[in-house]
C-alpha cells in the first residue's frame, strides 16, 4: 500500500485527488489553455493523465496533488512530481485554473513540493520542462530560483529545462 501526503501551506491544503476533481481537469485539458502540455488533449488522453498523476504515487512515491484554497475548499489546479520512462529527470510540475492565476497559487505550492522532495524524497535533482512561449510557468521557475540547464536531456528538443537548486 502507498500513502499519497497531504501538506498545508499559508493559503493551500495540498491533497490527493478525488473523482470530483475531473471535471475541471478534463475541461482544462481539452482547452487551448493546455497547448504547453501537449494538448489540446481528447478525453481519453485526459483521463489516462489524471489517472497517471495518481499512478505515480503507487509506483514513483512521489506525484500530484491538487491546490485547494484552505478558506473557501475550491481547487484551484495542481502541483506535481513527475517521473519515470517518458521523463529524463524528476520534473516539478504545475497547472492553474483560469480563476487562480495571477494570485501566487503556483508559487506556494510549487515551493511546497519542491522543498518536499529535496527533504522528504530526498532527490538529488529536479527540473521543469516549459515550452520557450510559456512565459508564466518560465517566470514561475525562475522565481523558485530554477535557471536554464542547456546542457540536460530533455524528450521534447524544444522545451527549455530550468534546474531547481537544493536550498
Amino acid at each position: 500500500m502507498f500513502e499519497i501526503p497531504t501538506m498545508e501551506t499559508e493559503r493551500l491544503v495540498l491533497r490527493p485527488q478525488r473523482m470530483e476533481d475531473w471535471p475541471t481537469y478534463a475541461d482544462l485539458m481539452l482547452s487551448g489553455r493546455s497547448v504547453y502540455m501537449g494538448g489540446p488533449h481528447s478525453r481519453q488522453t485526459a483521463w489516462g493523465m489524471f489517472c497517471h498523476d495518481i499512478a505515480q504515487w503507487a509506483l514513483m512515491g512521489h506525484g500530484a496533488l491538487m491546490m485547494e484554497h484552505r478558506e473557501t475548499g475550491l481547487c484551484l489546479g495542481q502541483v506535481g512530481i513527475n517521473s519515470g520512462p517518458l521523463f529524463p529527470e524528476h520534473e516539478l510540475g504545475w497547472l492553474v485554473y483560469p480563476e487562480a492565476e495571477g494570485k501566487g497559487y503556483a508559487f506556494e505550492a510549487a515551493t511546497a513540493l519542491r522543498d518536499w522532495a529535496f527533504d522528504v524524497r530526498r532527490l538529488e535533482t529536479l527540473v521543469s520542462y516549459i515550452h520557450p512561449d510559456n512565459i508564466r510557468s518560465r517566470r514561475l521557475a525562475e522565481r523558485l530560483g530554477a535557471a536554464v540547464d542547456a546542457a540536460a536531456p530533455r524528450e521534447d528538443p524544444v522545451d527549455l529545462v530550468f534546474r531547481h537548486p537544493k536550498r
